[in-house]
């Protein structure tokens, strides 16, 4: 009864098997448990937890040699992550995050669709450009895989901060009627309907809100919200939809770094890995974003079928879906309380149905991968 837990979700990777060998589709499972459990990346403490009567030394063998000779289908692995997300327009977000391991420096870029406040990741790729921000190709590449899965008619909006500016990339998202949201530096100039060009800080002399229509910035027409914050920065919203939606949009932003911290101190200890190749810490963030997607939906469906989660007075939850979800399933990997069990059976159910019914819906998009 205890392995319940462990087989219910190994049963999730048949559904769409990112590994045609059995064994292989086993050490996937194994693995994105073992993240669950422990709480981190490295490969000695993930292979503590394998479900074998191997030693730490052979699982750490084991999956030494993955990491060297396994290679993803990202199209694949995509299509998994998407099932882990609710039906209809989606939110994404556009960001990198780095750090630095030695002499080793890595850089991620990544889009992020937003899931009850955190962010499930899409598609990634990593930058070979000692931590420089990402260019115009780098981003088309990405939104353009993502739009091969969910077209364009799914995006509610993508938004990103002011390292995704530029005439040609602004130019790119417009031209393809891809709803966008992008922060501009303070530096930049407006050139108004009347065609008067004018700074920022001369268009909040006067007022600390304001909104244009058919303004052109980066040399791009769109439509504009400027903003004066309390710390005394400004706030430049660029975008193709409505001016006064703007600032309710780039709130969705915070999903990417709510997804980042999720991976790093918050939950599995993403900087902790000792990997030096960019190669391996793709396939590493395959494990972490399919933990995380696991973690938030377990964590929702607790929350709306068996026990919603306390609200504090300051009107946020005690715990976050992910939160909830990743205790709950520690918990269920060391408790044998048969009632608890029971719970976690039916939990995991309903859990298993609606994959099903994601599955049924992106059919088509797996039967045409290879």
């Amino acid at each position: 009864m205890k392995n319940i837990i462990g087989i219910k979700i190994k049963d999730l990777f048949s559904k769409i098997p990112l590994a045609k060998n059995l064994a292989r589709q086993k050490f996937i499972s194994d693995f994105t448990l073992g993240v669950i459990k422990s709480r981190n990346v490295q490969f000695k403490e993930v292979g503590l937890h394998f479900t074998t009567d191997s030693k730490v030394e052979s699982n750490e063998r084991r999956i030494q040699a993955f990491f060297k000779d396994f290679n993803f289908d990202y199209q694949q692995v995509a299509i998994l992550l998407i099932m882990f997300l609710p039906k209809g327009k989606l939110s994404l977000s556009i960001d990198r995050t780095e750090w630095d391991f030695g002499k080793y420096q890595c850089n991620i870029l990544m889009i992020v669709a937003r899931h009850d406040g955190v962010g499930i990741p899409i598609y990634w790729d990593l930058l070979d450009n000692r931590s420089g921000n990402s260019n115009i190709d780098n981003r088309k590449e990405l939104i353009g895989k993502v739009i091969s899965l969910i077209g364009v008619d799914r995006i509610l909006v993508i938004v990103g901060d002011r390292e995704f500016i530029g005439h040609q990339w602004i130019k790119y998202l417009k031209n393809n009627n891809i709803p966008f949201c992008m922060r501009m530096p303070k530096s930049h100039l407006i050139t108004l309907r009347n065609t008067d060009t004018y700074s920022v800080f001369v268009l909040l002399s006067t007022q600390t809100e304001r909104y244009y229509q058919d303004c052109m910035i980066d040399g791009v027409w769109c439509n504009i919200m400027l903003k004066k914050l309390p710390d005394g920065d400004f706030l430049i919203l660029a975008g193709n939809l409505p001016a006064k939606q703007l600032g309710r949009l780039y709130r969705k932003r915070w999903s990417i770094e709510v997804f980042f911290q999720t991976v790093k101190g918050r939950g599995f200890n993403l900087e902790n890995t000792h990997l030096k190749s960019s190669d391996k810490i793709k396939k590493l963030l395959v494990f972490v974003s399919i933990a995380v997607g696991i973690c938030v939906n377990i964590g929702k469906y607790h929350h709306t079928k068996i026990q919603n989660i306390k609200t504090k007075k300051h009107g946020y939850k005690s715990n976050s879906f992910f939160r909830k979800g990743l205790d709950i399933l520690r918990e269920g990997f060391r408790n044998i309380n048969q009632g608890f069990l029971k719970i976690w059976e039916e939990l995991l159910n309903i859990f298993t149905r609606w994959i099903q019914i994601q599955l049924s819906h992106y059919q088509y998009l797996i039967k045409n991968i290879g």
